[in-house]
């Protein structure tokens, strides 16, 4: 498995940002989907990176740097061809020794509650993170939690 930058231009990480765009709003309730779409993606202060197989994509992340302590994982998702295969916890690992590179002293995340989310849960807290508070913008709510790692 390859991963490197992504500009976002490839068909490929369009789709795979589009199915993870769809399965965001399908297990969440409108107002209550943070993931960023392709104009996100492209902010001056978000990191995109793409996992390959040679020519298929396995998986795309995203890192969002929120201040010169603090990043943010704005998007993760493995491609359904790649799931449980180590894709999702490869990225993850790249993030976060990216943010170790960047100085960064906390990474965190939002993402949803319920049982769909259980598989990305259970791979965040097996690599440190643990419930925290709200921070950012985001405000708590019956459908999102937050999760951070101390670096």
């Amino acid at each position: 498995m390859d991963i490197r930058p992504d500009d976002l231009s490839s068909p490929a990480t369009q789709a795979l940002l589009r199915l993870h765009l769809s399965g965001m709003h399908a297990n969440s309730p409108p107002g209550h989907v943070f993931a960023l779409d392709l104009s996100g993606l492209k902010a001056p202060n978000v990191t995109v990176w793409s996992a390959w197989n040679g020519g298929d994509i396995c998986g795309i992340s995203a890192l969002k740097q929120l201040d010169a302590n603090a990043g943010e994982i704005k998007s993760m998702r493995t491609h359904p061809d790649y799931l449980r295969r180590g894709v999702a916890a490869a990225l993850l690992e790249h993030m976060i020794d990216e943010a170790r590179r960047r100085g960064l002293r906390r990474l965190s995340l939002e993402t949803g509650s319920g049982a769909s989310f259980e598989p990305a849960l259970a791979l965040y807290r097996r690599r440190g993170f643990v419930n925290g508070e709200a921070f950012s913008d985001y405000q708590k709510s019956d459908f999102n939690q937050f999760l951070h790692l101390h670096l």
